[in-house]
């Protein structure tokens, strides 16, 4: 008589189950191992006023002066 199927299905998922464990600690000392600096300037990322993310700050606006109103000139045609 042949196997049921039943435990063949336990076997694969016990299989595929013991694989994921296997790749997931892989994966941590993989990032273990990986040299990080843990200083503020490397965390800290600055959105431009269109919403992109940069690494380095954003430039000082150029700041617009105001005109006095009765400083300017209006001729009529």
């Amino acid at each position: 008589m042949a196997r049921s199927n039943n435990s063949f299905i336990k076997k694969q998922k016990a299989d595929s189950k013991a694989k994921r464990k296997k790749e997931k600690i892989e994966e941590r000392l993989e990032r273990r191992d990986q040299p990080t600096s843990g200083k503020l300037e490397d965390m800290i990322a600055y959105v431009d006023e269109f919403g992109n993310l940069s690494d380095s700050p954003p430039e000082e606006p150029v700041v617009k002066k105001n005109k006095d109103p009765k400083e300017i000139k209006i001729s009529k045609p």
